[in-house]
C-alpha cells in the first residue's frame, strides 16, 4: 500500500466531493478523503492499482486531476550528492513532503516515473502555478463579477424603474444582459454541464437552469413580439401574457457570483497555516568548522554539524547545546510563558529562541525531522481529515432540481393535452422554472453569511465559511490553552516575599537594580515591577560593577537613594546554585518557602543582600481579568470548558481554580502532538470539540477540532490553521464569536425556510397556470428581498 496526494480542479461543492470518493472506492483497495477546500485528495492505493488509474478515473468524473510530488529540498539534495538514491527519495518526501503543502511552487509532477520525471520539475512547477489559481480563483471571479454588476446595474434600472425606459428599452436589456447570462455565469453553466453528464445536480444546476430559462424565455418573447417595448410600460402587452425577466437573469447571477468569489478568497488562503509555520524556522544559521565560523542557509545543516547561536537569534534545528548557557524563549513553538534555562548536555529546539547567551549546539535532527516538521505534518494531517463541506442547499438541490425539471415538464405536457394551446402551456412550464429560480435559495446563505461575518469584523470576531456556523450550534466542549488565551501569557511579579528584617519593597528595589542590567527575560519583570514600585515615579538605584552568568544570576554594587559609598550594598539575584557559587546559603526555613512558592506554579528568584538572602521575588503567568467571566458564559451557553496547557499541574490547577474549570477537566504538561489527542480523545467519546489558542504549538489542535478558535493576539500559524479567530485577546471576545455564529447560523437557517416555503407554495400555484411569469419573477423578488430583509437584522448583533 501506498499513499498519494492528488490536487484536483473543478470541484464546486459537496456533491462534487462525493462523487469523486464514490469513484475511487470502485477501485479494488483504493481508499480516498477529498477535501474542498484544498481542491485535494489523500488516496490510499494497493500495489495492482497505478497512479495512472487513479488519475484517469477522477478524469473520468469530469474534473481534472494531477499527482502531487515533492521536489527535493536542498539539504536532500545535497544528502543525495554521494549517488544515494535512495536517501534522495526519503528526504524529498519528507522536507519536501512538508514544503509541496507550505508553497504553490513544486508540487505538480505528473504522474512520471524515472529519470525524465526530475528533469521536469521546473516546468511543471510553474503550471501548477495556473493551477492553483484556478478551481474557480477569486482572480478569475473577478472580471466576471465586475462585468456582471456593471451590465447588471442599468439593466434593472431600466426593467424596474418606468421613468428610465425609453422606445424599445426590451432590445438594450436583452443585449447588456447577454454577456452577464453567457461570459459571468460561465462557471455555473460548465459545472452544471459536468454535472449532467454524470446524471447529477447541484447549486450550480439550478443556477445555470434558472438564469438560461429567465433569459430565454424573456429573448422569445421578444423576438416573438419585437414592438413589445415599443412604448415605455408596453411591456405587459405582450403577446404571450409574460413580461421580459432579463433583470432577473443579470441579478442572480451577479449575486451568485459574488458569493462564490468570497469562496474563493476563502479557499485561497488554506494552505498559509502551513506556509506560516515553515516560515517560523531560522533562515541562516552559523557553522562552526575548523574553528572558523561560516554563514549557511539553515537547510543546509546535517546532523553533526556544530552551529553558534548569539543572543536574540533563532536557534537553527534541533540539537543538544555542547557548549555555553543561556535562557531558551520557547513560547512559540511550546507555549511555555516561562523561559526555558539551558546549558552543556541540554536538548533545544529549532525556531526557539535564545534570549541571553552565546550557545554552541550540535545538530541531532534536521529536515523532515526536526520538532517544527513534525507539527507542520500534524497541521497538514488535521486540515485533511476534516470533514468535507456538504452545504445544505447543495444536498437539497440534488433532490430539489430534478423535481423541479419533471414538474415543469409534467405542467407542460399537461397543458397541452387537456388546453391545446402551445403558448399557454409553454408559459405554465416557464413560470415553474422561474418561480424555482434559486435567487432565495442562492442568496440565504452568503447574505447571513456576509452580514454575520460583516458584523463579526467590527467587533473584532473572523468567521471563515458557513460551515463554522454548523459547528458552532454542536459544540458542547471547548479546549482552553492556557498560556495567552486565559493567560496573557506574559510573566509579571506576583508578590515578594522579605527575609532576615528587610522590607519587601527594599527588597524588589534592589532586585530591580541589579536585574536592569540583565537581558534576561525575568530580569526584565523584575526591574519592570520595581521601577513602577518607586516612590514618586523615581528611578531605580544605580548599579556597578555588574556581572551575570547566563542560566544563573547576577550580582552588582548597588547604592540605595544615591547616598555614598558607605550606603552601597552588595546585592545577588538568581537561583539557588547562583547563591551558593557567591557563598551565600540560605538556611533551611528560607528554603522550604522558596519550595513553597515554586510548588504554587511561580517562578522564584532569590534576592541576597551583603551575603544573606534578603527576600524572594515570585513571578506568575497573570489571569487575563475577563477570563472567569467568560468562562461562566461559556456554562450558561452549554459549553464544558476544559484547560489544556504544557506548563505543569501545580500551575495548570491554579490557573483553574482561579477562572473556575473543574480540577478533572484539566490537561497538564501536554506536548504539542498530546493537545492533537486530547481533542481526539474528546471526539471518540461523541463530544463536537472546539479549541482556542494562539500559540504556534496549538495549530495542530486548531486544524483538528471541529471548531478551530484563534485568539488574534497569537501567531499567523494559529489564526490560518482556525475556523474562527478573536482579534483580540479577551476570552469574552470569544464567547462573543460564539454568540454571533449560532445567531448568524440561525439567521441562515431561516432564511433557507422561507426561500424553500416560497418555493413549496408557488411552485403548485405555477403548475395550475395561475400565475404567470411576471408574477412569478415578482414573487421571486419579494422572496429574495425577505431573505435579505432578514440577513440584515444581524447588524444590531451587540449593540
Amino acid at each position: 500500500m501506498r499513499i498519494i496526494e492528488l490536487d484536483i480542479e473543478g470541484m464546486t461543492c459537496a456533491s462534487c466531493v462525493a462523487r469523486v470518493e464514490r469513484k475511487l472506492g470502485k477501485l479494488d483497495g483504493v481508499e480516498a478523503s477529498v477535501n474542498l477546500p484544498l481542491e485535494s485528495a489523500h488516496v490510499t492505493v494497493p500495489d495492482n492499482v497505478t497512479d495512472q488509474q487513479i488519475v484517469d478515473t477522477v478524469n473520468a468524473t469530469g474534473y481534472k486531476a494531477r499527482i502531487r510530488e515533492s521536489h527535493p529540498s536542498p539539504s536532500s539534495a545535497a544528502g543525495s550528492a554521494g549517488g544515494d538514491g535512495a536517501t534522495e527519495h526519503d528526504q524529498s518526501d519528507g522536507a519536501g513532503g512538508m514544503r509541496r503543502h507550505a508553497s504553490k511552487r513544486g508540487t505538480s509532477e505528473h504522474a512520471e516515473h524515472g529519470a525524465g520525471a526530475a528533469a521536469q520539475g521546473d516546468h511543471d512547477a510553474g503550471t501548477h502555478e495556473d493551477h492553483m489559481h484556478h478551481g474557480p480563483a477569486a482572480s478569475k471571479l473577478r472580471p466576471r463579477l465586475i462585468a456582471a454588476a456593471i451590465l447588471t446595474v442599468p439593466v434593472f434600472a431600466i426593467s424596474m424603474i418606468p421613468a428610465l425606459q425609453f422606445p424599445h428599452w426590451g432590445w438594450v436589456a436583452a443585449l447588456l444582459a447577454l454577456p452577464v447570462v453567457t461570459w459571468a455565469a460561465w462557471p455555473f453553466h460548465r459545472a452544471a454541464a459536468i454535472n449532467a453528464r454524470h446524471f447529477a445536480s447541484t447549486m450550480d444546476t439550478l443556477v445555470s437552469i434558472g438564469v438560461l430559462a429567465a433569459y430565454l424565455y424573456s429573448a422569445w418573447q421578444l423576438f416573438a413580439n419585437p414592438m413589445m417595448t415599443e412604448h415605455p410600460g408596453m411591456e405587459s402587452t405582450g403577446g404571450m401574457g409574460g413580461g421580459l425577466y432579463f433583470e432577473v437573469a443579470a441579478v442572480v447571477t451577479t449575486f451568485l457570483l459574488l458569493g462564490r468569489f468570497l469562496e474563493a478568497n476563502a479557499k485561497a488562503k488554506a494552505g498559509d497555516a502551513l506556509k506560516a509555520l515553515l516560515n517560523l524556522g531560522a533562515k541562516d544559521a552559523t557553522v562552526l568548522r575548523d574553528g572558523v565560523e561560516h554563514k549557511i542557509p539553515a537547510e543546509q545543516l546535517v546532523a553533526g554539524d556544530i552551529f553558534v547561536v548569539r543572543p536574540g537569534e533563532k536557534i537553527a534545528t534541533d540539537g543538544l547545546v555542547t557548549s555555553g548557557s543561556s535562557a531558551v524563549d520557547a513560547s512559540l513553538v511550546t507555549g511555555e510563558s516561562v523561559p526555558v534555562e539551558v546549558g552543556p548536555g541540554s536538548q533545544v529546539t529549532g525556531a526557539t529562541i535564545n534570549a541571553s547567551g552565546r550557545l554552541l549546539v550540535r545538530a541531532t535532527r534536521v529536515g523532515s525531522d526536526t520538532t517544527l516538521a513534525q507539527m507542520g505534518r500534524l497541521v497538514s494531517q488535521a486540515q485533511t481529515g476534516k470533514a468535507p463541506i456538504a452545504r445544505l442547499a447543495d444536498r437539497i438541490s440534488a433532490v430539489f432540481v430534478p423535481v423541479v425539471l419533471v414538474i415543469a415538464v409534467v405542467t407542460f405536457a399537461v397543458w397541452l393535452v387537456l388546453s391545446g394551446d402551445l403558448n399557454a402551456s409553454f408559459t405554465a412550464a416557464v413560470a415553474v422554472l422561474v418561480i424555482a429560480c434559486p435567487c432565495a435559495l442562492g442568496l440565504a446563505t452568503p447574505v447571513g453569511l456576509l452580514t454575520g461575518t460583516g458584523r463579526g469584523a467590527q467587533l473584532g470576531i473572523l468567521i471563515k465559511g458557513p460551515q463554522v456556523l454548523e459547528d458552532t450550534r454542536t459544540v458542547d466542549a471547548i479546549l482552553l490553552d492556557k498560556t495567552g488565551t486565559v493567560t496573557s501569557g506574559k510573566l509579571a511579579v506576583g508578590h515578594t516575599l522579605a527575609l532576615n528584617g528587610h522590607s519587601p519593597a527594599d527588597v524588589l528595589a534592589l532586585a530591580g537594580a541589579v536585574e536592569a542590567a540583565s537581558e534576561h527575560p525575568i530580569a526584565h519583570a523584575i526591574a519592570a515591577a520595581a521601577k513602577s514600585a518607586m516612590p514618586d515615579a523615581g528611578p531605580l538605584p544605580a548599579v556597578k560593577d555588574f556581572s551575570s552568568a547566563p542560566g544563573g544570576g547576577v550580582r552588582g554594587m548597588v547604592a540605595l537613594n544615591g547616598a555614598g559609598k558607605g550606603a552601597e550594598r552588595t546585592v545577588v539575584a538568581g537561583r539557588t546554585g547562583w547563591l551558593e557559587l557567591n557563598g551565600i546559603f540560605p538556611d533551611d526555613a528560607q528554603r522550604e518557602a522558596l519550595t513553597t512558592e515554586e510548588a504554587g506554579g511561580a517562578t522564584a528568584i532569590w534576592v541576597a543582600v551583603d551575603g544573606k538572602p534578603a527576600g524572594i521575588v515570585t513571578l506568575r503567568d497573570t489571569v487575563k481579568p475577563g477570563s472567569a467571566a467568560a468562562i461562566a458564559k461559556l456554562k450558561e451557553l452549554g459549553i464544558r470548558p476544559l484547560l489544556l496547557t504544557g506548563d505543569n499541574a501545580a500551575v495548570a490547577a491554579q490557573v483553574a481554580t482561579a477562572v473556575g474549570i473543574a480540577t478533572e477537566d484539566v490537561f497538564a504538561g501536554v506536548l504539542p502532538e498530546g493537545k492533537v489527542d486530547a481533542v481526539r480523545k474528546l471526539q471518540s467519546q461523541g463530544s463536537t470539540v472546539a479549541m482556542a489558542g494562539d500559540g504556534v504549538n496549538d495549530a495542530a489542535a486548531l486544524a483538528q477540532a471541529d471548531l478551530g478558535i484563534a485568539m488574534g493576539s497569537g501567531t499567523d500559524v494559529a489564526i490560518e490553521a482556525s475556523d474562527l479567530t478573536v482579534m483580540g485577546s479577551d476570552l469574552g471576545q470569544l464567547v462573543q464569536a460564539i454568540e454571533l455564529s449560532r445567531k448568524t447560523l440561525t439567521t441562515i437557517k431561516t432564511n433557507l425556510f422561507w426561500a424553500f416555503f416560497y418555493n413549496a407554495i408557488g411552485i403548485p400555484v405555477a403548475a395550475l397556470g395561475l400565475l404567470n411569469p411576471m408574477i412569478a419573477g415578482a414573487a421571486m423578488a419579494a422572496s429574495s428581498v425577505l431573505v435579505v430583509a432578514n440577513s440584515l437584522r444581524l447588524r444590531s448583533f451587540a449593540k
